[in-house]
């Protein structure tokens, strides 16, 4: 399926990587959201199931391996961008889960800027992706907390 003007809303995950007080964000190099700040994620590939394209996601795009924190999504978030004459151009259904390290180096893939830790006192302070904003300012002090 087309992800650019889809003709179903596309599923995706995203992984929350959680150490030391610190969130992993990454500066998007593709589109939707590309030069600004989210956490890693994409597609769920066809016969594949949420957790693993979570562990996968992470791995491609931050070159870490992760173990998922909690079985259970921490949250689903709507991620559509319409065009100026009010098109669907992209439409994504998220599941957040909160992961943390357990290996790997931690690099840049080939959709992907930058990546930093950042302090969750910081977060705020980058240039989010929309998505990741309303995720972020709903779920702050509940981060702070695991």
């Amino acid at each position: 399926m087309k992800r650019e003007f889809p003709s179903q809303p596309i599923v995706g995950v995203g992984a929350v990587i959680l150490d030391n007080g610190k969130i992993l964000l990454v500066k998007r190099g593709v589109e939707p959201g590309k030069g600004r700040w989210s956490i890693p994620g994409g597609a769920v590939e066809l016969g594949e199931k949420v957790r693993e394209a979570t562990i996968r996601e992470a791995k491609e795009e931050v070159g870490l391996d992760v173990e998922i924190a909690d079985d259970r999504p921490f949250d689903a978030v709507d991620s559509m961008t319409t065009t100026h004459d009010s098109r669907l151009k992209y439409h994504y259904v998220l599941l957040q889960f909160i992961t943390r390290p357990i290996g790997g180096t931690l690099k840049p893939g080939s959709d992907v800027l930058e990546a930093e830790w950042v302090p969750l006192e910081k977060v705020e302070h980058y240039d989010l992706t929309k998505p990741f904003r309303v995720f972020f300012q709903k779920h702050k002090h509940e981060l702070k907390k695991l």
